[in-house]
């Protein structure tokens, strides 16, 4: 392990050997799922290179999202045993993603950031200018709203 291993991955590390300790197999396979996601994330493109911590959070969230959606497939095709599995695994990965914001949280974040469009514009942004205020409001957010959340709040704002 290197010196620029994002603090998460260490946590992350640490926990599998712990989980393999305990003989918690679904922790187990979930916290190396969790990190071969990350590995993979770092050799993806065209060299190799350590992630970020918000790096780190962005690959975990997209990890949960795909349990959440398998076990919606297995749900719906009346495999309950698989989609319990999925989302136990989603509650695992969960632990290790920062709180979603709240309703009012998420409000204050898409007007700060149509503020700041704002100030850049020097009018108040419209719909034709949702790219923009997606952009910074997904920057100040920084992983805690997903960009479906996201993006329908700063809809209903502009």
């Amino acid at each position: 392990m290197t010196d620029t291993t994002s603090s998460l991955e260490a946590t992350l590390r640490a926990d599998l050997r712990s989980a393999m300790k305990d003989k918690d197999q679904l922790r187990t396979s979930t916290l190396r799922m969790m990190l071969a996601a990350i590995k993979t994330e770092e050799v993806a493109g065209k060299e190799a290179r350590e992630l970020s911590d918000d790096e780190v959070v962005k690959v975990l969230a997209r990890e949960s999202k795909k349990r959440g959606e398998a076990a919606e497939v297995y749900t719906e095709n009346g495999r309950g045993e698989l989609a319990a599995k999925e989302h136990a695994e989603a509650r695992i990965i969960d632990e290790y993603l920062p709180t979603p914001l709240t309703d009012a949280e998420l409000v204050d974040v898409v007007d700060t950031a149509i503020g700041r469009v704002a100030d850049e514009l020097g009018a108040r942004p419209g719909p034709k200018n949702m790219g923009q205020v997606m952009k910074v409001a997904t920057a100040i957010a920084a992983g805690k709203a997903d960009g479906k959340r996201l993006s329908a709040a700063v809809r209903s704002r502009l």
